[in-house]
């Protein structure tokens, strides 16, 4: 909760001689790393009233054992700050903790072949700096094995004797701070004896990832993304490191992929494409033939990601329904999709096949009713058991939260968009409700069903709707439809928020006139745009790592992510492409915002540096419009450590209750 300071008020009464005390008033302070600058004092009541719903505690799957029915799950526990690696060796077993830093650990595997050490990843204070590091389970001794001031990742050889480590350069270790030229370093090392560290390759430019040993550990899929509609997959020989394109197969076609992964035969390559239509399909490459076999062209949704069974003979696919997931099972010899499995409905993340006990799948799910949990499903019987129970606070009921309804409407220009509304009890909240309309990131994004997490009390205890708009540029509904956004048509998603903040004027138990925008990353950006183009019908704004100018961003980001992100935004070397971005840049149009701005920002931020932030605070705050401004110097892109992420949380409570709910307006 952070540190509570007590002041005593002292009243004077008729006499000067006679004074009483009276009620204590419990003031909030930010922890050390904290910087709140221009906002007011959160009282202790905050904390007090919200407390029970900033103690959700999941499970996330990570990892199966190689040999054993063990696995790693991601956790915070009881009085933790951050997420760390656990093995669970039974179903509704106790958790045995494995890695214990300051700073959330969230990927890590067993070594494949015997399960004695694991390899986990981690940064320092959100830099993304990832570093790659052993850890011998006997000891819990940790080593590094990637090299420092280097963004890495790995992927194990099917054999799992060796790491590929991939690694590119962060702009802390450049000449000025920045790179013209960017490279991905391939290297493969023994985690036993990192000494041994062999460079396989050296990759132009970023975007690469997906790696894929074949079979015989001769050869590695890989892809390079540009876009989710643009990306190209290799096949890189693992003693030469000497590279070939093999899709798209037509030099001039454009075409998304991913996902790939082998045959037992190393002959065939599954994977996810649109190529053949606006959705990612389910697909099947045949390195002889040079033939793509499309095997879910019935499915009209994205194919969000699949897995191989170890035995080669089934499929796992999760389908993106509308925002909705869906598991799917096919038989990958013939292609044909075999009976749903049962599994409870909700969002489904991290699955993997057992090694050995090749029928069972471990997934995690969250819902709105559940903060997330661990499952497997045994194919063979058909049945799903449940290996975690998440944590909730006494009083606080889950399973009784709000489902989100569907909320379609056209945009400006006729095109059809859509969002998800939660609203609160009507029998506990009467009358038009006040609105949150909160845009997601990426902008490569969705806004999909899901667990809300601490926006619950925003829900049961304040009685305000939120809705989660999906504009054009989201993912999920179609190739066109997400590039209907890039370069110079980026206002046009600003203009489907705008409809969105139209409709509510006549969206029944709605209130238009008390609306607060809201967004993280790119929908940080699309909230302070919004700011600028619709204050009259807002009451405030909340930026979280916004982006509040494109040249600038583009200048600072990370050099391996800056021409990735070109592609989106355009070129600002491209003067036409300058003169725009300066043109519709809510830095340059500060003046226009009229209400209350909360700026929230990582000091470590790699993707939307700090200056995002600071800039756009001093440019509002010079029209004497208030600005609240909550930098973390321990955070990057998003708050990770819960003592920041519950001050953040109560900071918000006080800004909504001061925009909507009309409460300390003389604060301002």
């Amino acid at each position: 909760m952070g540190q509570i300071l007590w002041a005593s008020a002292l009243a004077t009464l008729l006499s000067a001689a006679q004074a009483q005390p009276v009620e204590a008033v419990r003031v909030l302070i930010p922890n050390a790393h904290l910087k709140a600058d221009g906002m007011p004092d959160i009282s202790a009541r905050i904390a007090d009233q919200v407390a029970p719903y900033t103690e959700f505690r999941g499970h996330g799957f990570v990892d199966w054992h190689p040999k054993e029915r063990v696995m790693l799950v991601r956790h915070r526990e009881a009085g933790a700050n951050t997420a760390q690696i656990y093995k669970l060796s039974a179903s509704g077993g106790t958790l045995e903790k494995l890695t214990d830093f300051s700073d959330p650990v969230s990927a890590a595997t067993f070594n494949p072949v015997h399960g004695n050490y694991i390899v986990y990843a981690r940064d320092q204070g959100g830099n993304e700096a990832t570093q790659i590091y052993r850890m011998d389970l006997d000891t819990r001794q940790s080593t590094l094995l990637s090299a420092p001031d280097e963004r890495s990742s790995s992927s194990w050889t099917y054999k799992g004797d060796r790491l590929l480590i991939s690694a590119v350069p962060l702009d802390k270790t450049a000449t000025g701070g920045t790179r013209d030229n960017v490279t991905t370093t391939l290297s493969l090392v023994d985690p036993l004896t990192p000494a041994s560290r062999t460079r396989l390759a050296e990759l132009p430019g970023g975007g690469w990832g997906d790696y894929s040993f074949s079979h015989d550990d001769l050869r590695i899929a890989v892809l390079q993304y540009r876009t989710s509609s643009d990306s190209d997959v290799y096949l890189l020989d693992a003693r030469t490191g000497v590279r070939e394109k093999i899709l798209p197969a037509k030099k001039a076609t454009k075409a998304g992929f991913g996902g790939v992964k082998w045959s037992l035969d190393s002959q065939r390559l599954f994977l996810t494409t649109n190529q053949g239509g606006e959705f990612f399909e389910l697909a099947v490459y045949d390195l002889a033939t040079k033939q793509l076999k499309v095997l879910s062209r019935h499915i009209p949704w994205d194919i969000q990601n699949f897995t191989l069974s170890k035995d080669g003979q089934r499929l796992l696919a999760v389908v993106n329904n509308n925002g909705r997931d869906e598991l799917r099972l096919f038989d990958a010899n013939s292609g044909k999709e075999l009976p749903r499995p049962d599994i409870p409905a909700g969002a489904i993340s991290g699955g993997r096949w057992h090694e050995v006990d090749k029928g069972q799948f471990a997934f995690s799910l969250n819902s709105p009713q559940s903060p997330g949990d661990v499952y497997s499903y045994d194919v063979t019987a058909g049945k799903t058991e449940r290996w975690t129970t998440a944590y909730a606070a006494p009083g606080v009921t889950p399973d009784q939260f709000i489902s989100p309804e569907l909320v379609q409407i056209k945009s400006f220009d006729g095109l059809p968009i859509s969002g998800w509304l939660y609203r609160p009890d009507a029998a506990r909240f009467p009358g038009k409700r006040p609105v949150v309309v909160d845009f997601h990131g990426g902008p490569e994004g969705q806004s999909t069903v899901h667990f809300m997490g601490r926006w619950n009390y925003y829900l049961n205890e304040m009685g305000l709707a939120i809705l989660l708009p999906n504009v054009r540029g989201s993912s999920g509904y179609g190739k066109s439809f997400q590039d209907l956004d890039n370069g110079f048509k980026r206002k046009d998603s600003v203009k489907d928020g705008g409809a969105f903040l139209a409709w509510l004027s006549s969206a029944p138990g709605l209130d238009a006139g008390r609306v607060v925008v809201s967004g993280g990353s790119y929908g940080g950006y699309m909230s302070l745009a919004a700011a600028v183009d619709y204050s009259p019908l807002l009451r405030g704004a909340v930026d979280v790592v916004g982006i509040s100018h494109f040249v600038t961003f583009l200048n600072n980001t990370e050099s391996y992510r800056r021409d990735l992100r070109r592609v989106e935004y355009g070129d600002e070397r491209d003067p036409q492409m300058r003169e725009f971005m300066e043109k519709i840049a809510p830095l340059n149009n500060a003046a226009n915002i009229k209400v209350p701005l909360f700026v929230v920002q990582g000091k470590n931020d790699p993707r939307v540096p700090y200056t995002e932030a600071e800039q756009m605070v001093n440019a509002v705050r010079r029209n004497s419009v208030p600005v609240w401004h909550l930098l973390a110097d321990n955070e990057g892109h998003g708050f990770a450590r819960k003592v920041n992420a519950d001050y953040y949380f109560y900071s918000t409570v006080k800004f909504f209750e001061m925009t909507l709910l009309e409460k300390e307006p003389t604060a301002w």
